[in-house]
């Protein structure tokens, strides 16, 4: 091999072993983009007053921002928290400013509000005690506050070893029994002969009452069990699975605190709770497990003093998304929906966290945009396809106002072209501190590469503002793109962008006030966005999915 073929053989090994590294030959295909994109400054970008989008744009105005801004993030809307009597007023004054442009409502004339409900639930008191001996949940048993009834105190001097809890015309545990009232403890699965064939079925193929712990809760619950203990061998892994759900309360869409449930109260119990209740009484269960090898039910009462403690808290937390519209001409099926957050943290005390940046800077700004678009209405240059606003409640508690939306959408998900959405535009960030015309970009590659390069072009040709994507970046340790209302489009598979100033000192503190807003960046920031959502209401054809995962 001469010299010249050697250098050529090392270069596609080393080419090779990138591809093995990093999964890809092209750079940005593993992972999404990262970078910052500096508009071109030699290309004048557009001043034209005949250009429709340049003139619409050009009425976001610096003074109107601050006027909306210093309402919202007022003292006395006391930090605009969902459920409160703040986020009320606040909610009232967008829908008055939206009614007056002339937006269209869903909701009935002149209504323009979601209704929102989420119920919370989280054990209050939760402990057992067998024969005065302590038992503690996530450590030796496991229990689901959202699916289980309120019971302030559970006592029983027995406990019914019920075999496995099943009711079926082959085998049944509740043959002849009453168990009205009754405390019982069953293992998981089902009856199997010394070959692994089931009783219930006749063969090796497990039923249903293997497959579903449902059938057994109803089951007992039809028959009146007030609580069914349940064996699990590996306590520690299903305390694994279920204790970030417990740490924090159990969300449910809508209002279920007087929902009934189905199933019966059940405990997962290890297997030093089940000791500790059959305690001197093992000859019994050993008899009984003998005859359920054979297929023959045999209940134990097993003599016990048994205490548990099943109180639990539900609150339902109120609140509405403000939701207006423009109707489209030609695709008016196909909608845009915009989006902003409008609520905070609230009150502590005396003390108010206005939210001035988070988020009354991007509610501001919808109303600006949405003022915008309406003026092309009123010019008779109606959009193609439908343009929805929505000031989303809930976010600070969890996303909440868009998870309901995505669940109860008003518009047709399919018809959802894209969602855009802001929040915290009106600071800025140590790194830009010696430019204010920029803004982070989060999402705009992640399910629609198209909807990533729009917002490229219509940048250099209007706004020319520096786009930062550093936060966009999939190991991003801030993960801000699962932080914001659009992500509840993202996980439905519609393309999102998100528009973000960084964080700065005063975020979610009393002193994220007005006084400390740049309203000149806020509205720059306002007229890309519009751009953005002018092009994707008015170009020929719907914008394209990547077909990958929202993640």
């Amino acid at each position: 091999m001469n010299p010249s073929e050697m250098i050529c053989s090392g270069m596609k090994n080393l080419v090779l072993l990138l591809f093995i590294l990093t999964g890809s030959l092209t750079p940005g295909i593993s992972q999404y983009i990262s970078g910052i994109t500096i508009p071109d400054t030699n290309k004048v970008p557009v001043t034209d007053s005949n250009d429709l989008a340049f003139r619409l744009a050009s009425g976001i105005s610096p003074s109107t921002l601050r006027d909306h801004m210093t309402i919202l993030a007022s003292d006395s809307l006391e930090g605009r928290e969902t459920g409160q009597k703040g986020l009320d007023m606040a909610a009232e004054y967008i829908r008055l400013n939206i009614r007056s442009m002339g937006l269209y409502s869903k909701t009935g004339y002149e209504n323009y509000f979601q209704k929102v409900a989420f119920t919370f639930s989280r054990w209050m008191d939760n402990d057992m005690y067998i024969n005065g001996k302590r038992f503690r949940l996530l450590w030796d048993y496991i229990t689901m506050p959202e699916e289980n009834e309120n019971h302030e105190i559970i006592t029983s001097p027995e406990v019914l070893f019920l075999g496995y809890g099943i009711d079926s015309p082959t085998y049944s545990d509740y043959k002849d029994l009453n168990v009205e009232g009754k405390v019982i403890m069953i293992n998981k699965g089902e009856p199997l002969d010394k070959k692994g064939n089931s009783f219930i079925t006749g063969n090796s193929g497990l039923s249903e009452w293997s497959a579903d712990m449902t059938k057994k809760l109803e089951t007992a619950k039809s028959k009146g069990v007030k609580l069914v203990l349940i064996i699990e061998e590996d306590i520690k892994k299903k305390v694994e699975e279920k204790r970030k759900f417990l740490l924090s309360p159990f969300l449910e869409l809508g209002s279920t605190k007087d929902k009934v449930l189905k199933t019966a109260n059940y405990v997962y119990i290890s297997s030093d709770i089940a000791r500790e209740i059959i305690g001197a009484q093992d000859k019994k269960i050993l008899k009984a497990r003998k005859k359920l090898e054979k297929g023959k039910p045999s209940p134990v009462v097993l003599t016990t003093d048994f205490i548990m403690n099943m109180a639990k808290d539900v609150k339902v937390l109120e609140g509405q998304n403000v939701i207006g519209y423009i109707e489209g001409k030609s695709k008016k099926e196909e909608v845009i929906i915009v989006s902003a957050h409008y609520d905070h943290l609230g009150k502590r005390g005396d003390e108010v966290f206005n939210g001035a940046d988070d988020n009354a800077s991007g509610s501001s700004t919808l109303l600006e945009i949405a003022q915008a678009c309406q003026q092309a209405v009123l010019e008779s240059q109606r959009p193609e396809r439908t343009i929805v606003f929505i000031w989303f409640c809930g976010e600070e508690k969890g996303l909440l106002g868009s998870q309901f939306y995505s669940e109860f959408p008003e518009f047709p998900l399919a018809n959802t072209v894209a969602n855009v959405n802001v929040d915290m535009v009106g600071r800025i960030d140590e790194k830009y501190k010696d430019n204010p015309n920029y803004i982070y970009v989060i999402g705009s590659d992640r399910i629609s590469q198209d909807l990533h390069q729009l917002n490229e072009d219509v940048n250099q040709k209007y706004a020319q503002l520096t786009l930062d994507y550093t936060y966009n970046d999939e190991k991003d340790p801030n993960r801000y793109y699962y932080r914001s209302d659009h992500y509840n489009f993202a996980k439905k598979g519609i393309p999102a962008i998100f528009y973000f100033n960084g964080t700065h000192d005063d975020y979610h503190r009393t002193t994220d006030d007005v006084e400390k807003i740049e309203f000149d960046k806020m509205a720059n920031v306002g007229k890309l966005m519009f751009h953005t959502i002018w092009e994707l209401a008015n170009r020929p054809e719907r914008i394209k999915s990547n077909g990958g995962e929202s993640k």
